[in-house]
């Protein structure tokens, strides 16, 4: 038996591809030094491959040509390459590590500075090979994006896993009423608004989008759910999906200065009833998620 080992604090800190290991003090620092450092191998082999991504060949950032956020876009080609115009760092933290746009439990320490930026960054030849399985594709540019953000945001994440309470999104039990994309994944050459991976935003922000999947589906409600969302459908493939608007369970902060119309969303059902239509649902039960900590991130400079 170890004992009391309450002394020990431990934390895992993202430097883009490497990790750091603190927090360590007590009279038996070498032999839990050398103890941990076992353990910490272990940790790094069991880590996936992300920490050890490419990098972009090439990036460029600058300030924005438009502050209007109605030109915000971010597209992430089949080969890897990212173009984004006019996005906050949000924007790329939310695909580097998987967690909503708006306020989240799963991520803190944001920048109070909201400068946004144009980006274009070309990945490696062969970075990302066609015939890949999807989630590895994604799981190679999100390694990137995390070097990006590393490297040129200086950023410095610090990441704990916690059991929470999440909603899972779930089959319902009549089974999946969702009609199949016409747009094979192959085909996802369009990543506009209207194109692949994307919602079409509109009063309630209702589920319409031309090809996403559920992994999609979960992220997307996870900007205005009371809880995180988890995909545990086990669907796989894109979707066509076109429904009305629902109630947020929450907002994000209003705009200085402004009121927000406690009306505007009077008569839209609740998102049950929508992912019903559709043969879906939300179960709240308990799961263990990476939870994010931004302990550094400054403004990149311009090139």
């Amino acid at each position: 038996m170890l004992g009391d080992l309450s002394f020990l604090s431990l934390g895992v800190y993202h430097f883009g591809n490497k990790l750091s290991l603190i927090g360590v003090q007590s009279p038996l620092r070498e032999w839990i030094m050398s103890l941990f450092c076992r353990a910490a191998v272990y940790l790094m082999l069991a880590l996936p491959a992300v920490a050890q991504s490419q990098a972009f060949a090439t990036i460029t950032i600058k300030p924005a040509r438009s502050a209007d956020a109605r030109n915000t876009r971010m597209q992430v080609l089949p080969n890897g390459d990212l173009i984004a115009s006019a996005v906050p760092v949000v924007r790329l933290l939310s695909y580097a590590y998987d967690v909503p746009v708006n306020p989240s439990p799963l991520l803190s320490g944001l920048p109070e500075w909201r400068e946004t930026y144009d980006i274009e960054a070309k990945a490696p030849a062969n970075a990302v090979p066609s015939g890949l399985q999807e989630s590895e594709k994604r799981r190679r540019v999100q390694g990137m994006i995390r070097r990006l953000l590393a490297d040129r945001f200086k950023l410095v994440m610090r990441v704990e896993q916690k059991t929470m309470t999440v909603y899972a999104l779930t089959v319902a039990n009549g089974g999946p009423k969702l009609q199949k994309s016409a747009i094979a994944e192959k085909d996802c050459i369009d990543t506009g608004p209207q194109g692949c991976h994307n919602f079409v935003g509109g009063m309630g922000h209702p589920l319409n989008a031309r090809a996403i999947d559920m992994n999609d589906l979960a992220d997307y409600i996870s900007n205005w759910t009371d809880l995180p969302v988890v995909n545990r459908t086990a669907l796989s493939g894109l979707f066509t999906v076109n429904t009305e608007g629902w109630v947020p369970m929450r907002l994000p902060p209003p705009p200085p200065n402004s009121i927000p119309d406690v009306n505007a969303f009077a008569g839209l059902p609740t998102i049950f009833s929508v992912l019903g239509n559709l043969g879906l649902e939300l179960k709240r039960q308990e799961d263990i998620l990476p939870v994010y900590t931004v302990e550094r991130i400054e403004r990149p400079a311009a090139n």
